[in-house]
């Protein structure tokens, strides 16, 4: 699949969720909206219906408030008598004490009248003996359970100096605007809908994208392994065609350097090979790890000795600065130089002209750090979070001026983390590179 193919799906997958989740986000909002309306006409019915209900039990109030002083042959008027403390509590004045049972009955003859069923309590407040006289708990409405007066009762204050009496309805409570949970509920419902739909997206992106990476890299292996495996096969079919000739019986020296160049290049055919398998049984076995005391003062030496030799006729220099003083662990003696030993010559392959190696070792609490320094071509910023995976080389198009399958640093992460310890580098391009393993002094069994 192509680059320019994947980008348009991902193009059109990414306008399909945004195109979802705009419409989620339209409709949801519209939905608000005729909520919060049906919401504010329901306030508004309910403000309605509150107020009428308050000018009906005010106007019974009233009149029950003037039936009482017509009892008592009161000539004395009553200016706004009655008050509401609450919306559901309403008190009102009197010129002198009434009797609970006679106010209970008034008050049952004008709420019948005006229509008013809610269950209410009354109590009467006697300023000559100074104390409450209450009434009691009337249950107009028959389906309603009778509460405890006393615990339903709001404590109020009652001025001493004059006659009231209260009426409450217990019943009756204030009206609140309800919350908007209905709303949030759909909001946070949509929300988490939209989120899952989000992450498979991104999820299913992220795998095309890592699929496409690895064919990439499956394909740049190829290539490389092509190219490596070609060169030899060619010199060897080369220098075969020139040893079956006639005249090269009469050259004896002639004859030795191709039969020395056909034995060169098999080798280099035989270690590319073995590599691939190498790494083959080790993701099909995992890593086997033959342990043993391990000096690795001397492994860094003979592996430096060894890139030295190869490479006696590039300028290399290797300076070693082996200072730890506890330079023993427990591992494989083979993989463990073959890890110093692709340090090394990666260090050398991605050099400058003239290549300078430091190789650092030191003690930090219980483990043993090994620092490999190089002053070559350095690695992209890019790049650094990929070096340890499989067939992966830091992109250089068509060129293939360092040889390589991608399987080095793969193999020695591998490695460093079967013996439990750490690997990590850095890096900058046109100065250089430091890897840095850390291994565990303690026996790793």
């Amino acid at each position: 699949m192509g680059k320019k193919l994947i980008g348009i799906l991902i193009l059109l997958a990414t306008v399909s969720v945004a195109g979802i989740i705009a419409t989620q986000i339209y409709w949801l909002d519209k939905a608000f909206k005729v909520q919060q309306t049906q919401l504010d006409l329901r306030k508004e019915q309910a403000t309605a219906e509150s107020k009428q209900f308050n000018d009906r039990v005010t106007m019974a109030l009233t009149n029950v408030a003037n039936e009482i002083l017509t009892i008592n042959n009161d000539p004395a008027e009553l200016f706004q008598a009655v008050k509401q403390i609450r919306p559901n509590y309403f008190s009102v004045a009197i010129n002198d004490t009434v009797h609970p049972y006679l106010l209970e009955s008034l008050l049952k003859s004008e709420f019948q009248r005006r229509n008013i069923g809610e269950n209410f309590e009354y109590g009467v407040y006697d300023c000559f003996t100074d104390s409450i006289v209450y009434g009691d708990y009337i249950a107009l409405n028959d389906d309603t359970t009778i509460t405890d007066y006393t615990a339903s009762t709001p404590q109020i204050k009652w001025d001493k100096d004059g006659h009231y009496f209260g009426v409450f309805f217990p019943d009756r409570t204030l009206y609140e605007v309800s919350t908007l949970k209905p709303q949030v509920s759909t909001w946070a419902f949509s929300a988490i809908i939209s989120l899952i739909v989000f992450l498979f997206f991104a999820y299913a992106v992220y795998l095309i994208l890592r699929q496409k990476k690895l064919s990439e890299m499956k394909s740049d292996f190829i290539n490389n392994m092509t190219h490596e495996l070609r060169t030899p096969i060619s010199t060897i079919s080369l220098s075969s065609e020139i040893l079956l000739g006639d005249k090269i019986k009469d050259q004896p020296e002639r004859l030795k350097n191709y039969a020395q160049l056909i034995y060169n290049e098999n080798q280099r055919l035989r270690l590319q090979v073995d590599k691939v398998l190498q790494l083959a049984l080790l993701d099909k076995k995992g890593v086997e790890i033959n342990y043993q005391p391990l000096d690795m003062h001397q492994i860094i030496k003979n592996a430096a000795e060894s890139i030295t030799l190869v490479r006696e006729n590039d300028e290399i220099s290797i300076n070693l600065e082996l200072i730890a003083e506890n330079q023993n662990i427990s591992g494989d003696p083979v993989h463990i130089s073959n890890v110093i030993h692709n340090l090394l010559d990666n260090a050398t392959k991605y050099s400058k002209a003239k290549t300078a190696i430091l190789i650092k070792t030191s003690n930090m609490r219980d483990n043993l750090i090994i620092e490999v320094e190089d002053n070559g071509i350095g690695i992209p910023r890019k790049s650094i979070d990929y070096i340890f995976d499989k067939f992966y080389r830091v992109p250089t198009g068509n060129l293939h001026d360092v040889k390589g399958f991608g399987l080095g640093l793969y193999y020695v992460n591998q490695i460093v983390m079967a013996h439990k310890g750490k690997i990590s580098v850095k890096s900058k391009e046109g100065e250089g590179t430091i890897f840095t393993l850390q291994f565990p002094i303690k026996n790793t069994k």
